[in-house]
């Protein structure tokens, strides 16, 4: 291999750190800038093509160290700790950072007790990704992503989520689209909003269900709050709404426990 990269002033360098910040350079050269052991032998296990990997053994965690022999050999290079802090998002990296392409879509076939969750214009990675990260742990069956909002790709999203993006089906479509394409796969639409009359525990979760969550201060838009299948969570105290990851874990995990 050969000598590690020091300087901060490199085009490698000033490159991945454009990557890291920047949407559209991403999206622009289908690249997903992967940081982490952890989410990195995630997103290799879940069959998504290792391209270019960055190292840095003297910031290597256990974790790291561990998967280091096992990552792929083409397409190395090495950092130096003060080059690899300079591109990475953490306060601690773990000396792991891998340039990637999302594979080709694949949408799953869908069982008839399907559970989807849809996000409408969520724009905070730490909220996309938790999401993503409890609905791989419920085991529900696939998230749609409507409109831009948070890149679910981004290194934050992928943080966030510990690397469950890599294996959760995801789709990003427009709003139209996907409520015709959710209705016509006989879906029951169930809003999550504040004012419903009806608790989350008195719906029935065990069909082909897509639960709905909007933004904590816009929530969903009139065409998407299906009052029949509406449901709410009961705020005892002061503060009248839930962050919508929490939201959303409160609500899955309870359709959870009906389809058990």
């Amino acid at each position: 291999m050969p000598s590690p990269i020091t300087s901060l002033q490199n085009p490698t360098v000033k490159r991945l750190v454009r990557l890291r910040s920047s949407r559209r350079l991403r999206e622009g050269e289908g690249t997903v800038l992967i940081e982490g052991a952890r989410e990195t032998a995630r997103a290799l296990a879940a069959g998504w093509p290792a391209g270019e990997l960055y190292l840095c053994p003297a910031l290597f965690s256990p974790e790291a160290a561990e998967l280091a022999p096992q990552l792929p050999t083409s397409a190395v290079t090495e950092l130096s700790a003060e080059a690899f802090a300079k591109v990475s998002g953490r306060e601690n990296p773990d000396g792991v950072l891998l340039l990637s392409r999302p594979p080709q879509e694949r949408w799953p076939t869908l069982p008839p007790q399907a559970l989807l969750v849809v996000l409408h214009g969520l724009e905070k990675p730490g909220n996309v990704g938790a999401i993503l990260r409890t609905v791989d742990g419920v085991g529900a069956d696939g998230v749609l992503i409507l409109g831009r909002g948070a890149d679910p790709y981004s290194p934050n999203v992928i943080r966030a989520s510990q690397g469950s993006v890599f294996t959760v089906p995801l789709r990003q479509q427009d709003e139209a689209e996907a409520l015709a394409w959710l209705e016509e796969e006989g879906f029951t639409l169930v809003a999550c909003t504040p004012d419903a009359p009806r608790t989350f525990w008195q719906a029935d979760l065990t069909g082909r269900v897509a639960l709905l969550l909007g933004t904590e201060h816009e929530g969903l838009p009139e065409h998407w709050r299906r009052h029949e299948s509406a449901v709410s969570i009961p705020m005892r105290g002061q503060a009248d709404s839930l962050n919508v990851a929490t939201a959303a874990a409160v609500v899955l995990y309870e359709a959870l426990r009906q389809r058990q």
